[in-house]
């Protein structure tokens, strides 16, 4: 492809033939354009050292066939589109953001979509789908080059819309500069990622940024940060609500471990039923709920589609024969998560509710004392472990915890291997107990230093009461 069609304008170099672009310099091949996202020069040298035909960058390093933008991760954007022959102008996207619940609206949305008779990508932590195709998840948002990618797979397949979640990385790495969305949801914002964003307020404003880019915004204003987000944005605005009435209200909610009930108020009245538990899961249905329903989706195609949903691995899954209690799989990985998940089983545990959990390692490490501190307050007894500790000690790590547990409030145990911490647990397990397994969810791994290992909850569950 000729230099000049990547790039989207005319150039003193666009007549060049190019064959790759790539953001990594590790990955340049002759006649590639290397783009620096990055900003480091090091990176140009490394690049024109393999061959690139041209480096797109802000840093004057000498190369002649270099060309200098002010913002290079948005040009990339730019470029990546333009290398799949912008695929994202045949498509429509639907986008959520916030701390928790976005898988579980992406999923909802897919269900209510499909029920409508629409064939829909997705993309988020879980997998990436086109139409029935699945794909492993290697970002919650990818880089714009597996993006669009992805983008023209859908095309090719005749996807209308895409669902996807759009993480606050992605928003201020540019990932997904240039899409139009129909409509952008925002579910909440609790603390996570400080070691990222630096502060809470950082973290506000990075996922803000994707208001900017909607015609439509569908906002939960129960949460502090989304009341501010609602009458801070400029697009047509619609609320929803658990506490007060608003454009989409839930009204005598009934949660139990496996489904919830509500009646929706809207310019009518409907029954809305979902089979997965939780107060959160009002949230996130009233979210999918919301933005189905303005994009013109009938609330026939909605309640039937939710009635039918059977949740998403890994958020609030019931392990099956598991005896006389029951057992909960949860991605809970931060203090809102970790609370929303025991304050929801707590109100309906008949006996004790046990809590497994920890904290990932080389992430924001204040979180840690805050989780044990909820696990003390909702769960009857406590058994604190690792998650992916990555390059840190897991020791250290389950200390942080321990600080926010006051030793005469901890009733449980601390034990370093999961595998033995989950073993330890069912082998505890009364009848009626629900014991929660915290913070892995959907991943089937577990990262120590820098590998993955096999780590399946599910397996470890039924080779341990097998």
């Amino acid at each position: 492809m000729k230099l000049a069609k990547i790039l989207g304008f005319e150039h003193k170099l666009g007549d060049l033939e190019i064959s790759g672009i790539t953001y990594d310099s590790r990955k340049v091949e002759k006649n590639f354009v290397f783009v620096n996202t990055n900003g480091l020069p090091e990176f140009d040298r490394d690049a024109v050292a393999k061959g690139a035909s041209v480096i797109v960058t802000k840093n004057d390093i000498g190369f002649e066939n270099t060309i200098l933008v002010e913002n290079p991760p948005q040009m990339f954007a730019v470029m990546c589109a333009n290398w799949f022959g912008n695929p994202a102008k045949d498509l429509k996207f639907l986008g959520v953001t916030g701390t928790n619940g976005k898988t579980s609206v992406t999923y909802m949305l897919q269900a209510i979509l499909k029920k409508a008779g629409k064939k829909v990508g997705v993309i988020g932590t879980n997998q990436y789908m086109v139409g029935e195709k699945i794909k492993p998840a290697i970002n919650t948002t990818p880089n714009p080059y597996y993006l669009n990618e992805l983008f023209y797979e859908m095309k090719r397949e005749k996807c209308e819309y895409v669902v996807m979640e759009v993480s606050s990385h992605s928003l201020i790495f540019e990932n997904v500069y240039g899409l139009d969305f129909e409509v952008a949801m925002f579910t909440n914002l609790t603390q996570d990622h400080l070691d990222f964003h630096g502060t809470i307020e950082e973290y506000y404003l990075a996922k803000k940024k994707l208001f900017s880019m909607c015609e439509k915004a569908v906002v939960n204003v129960d949460d502090s940060f989304g009341e501010r987000l609602y009458n801070e944005i400029q697009c047509e605005k619609i609320a929803y609500s658990v506490k007060n009435t608003t454009d989409y209200t839930a009204k005598a909610v009934t949660c139990m471990p496996s489904q919830i009930k509500y009646e929706l108020l809207s310019e009518g009245l409907a029954h809305i039923k979902v089979n997965t538990g939780g107060n959160f899961t009002v949230y996130n249905s009233l979210c999918a709920i919301a933005c189905a329903l303005e994009i013109g989706i009938s609330i026939d195609d909605v309640k039937s589609a939710l009635a039918e949903f059977g949740g998403v691995k890994g958020r609030a899954e019931v392990v099956p024969d598991t005896k006389d209690f029951t057992v909960i799989i949860d991605y809970a990985h931060t203090p809102d998560g970790l609370k929303n998940i025991l304050k929801t089983f707590k109100e309906c545990a008949k006996n004790r509710l046990i809590v497994l959990f920890g904290c990932g390692g080389d992430r924001d490490s204040t979180k840690r004392p805050l989780m044990g501190e909820i696990a003390s307050i909702y769960a009857d007894y406590v058994i604190v472990t690792s998650d992916n500790p990555r390059t840190e000690n897991p020791t250290q790590i389950i200390e942080d915890i321990m600080k926010g547990i006051p030793s005469k409030l901890f009733n449980g145990k601390v034990i370093e291997d999961r595998r033995e911490a989950i073993k330890f647990a069912l082998s505890i397990g009364q009848k009626d107990d629900i014991i929660v397994l915290a913070g892995k969810g959907h991943e089937t791994y577990q990262i120590i230093g820098k590998e993955k290992f096999p780590f399946d909850e599910r397996e470890i569950i039924k080779s341990a009461l097998s």
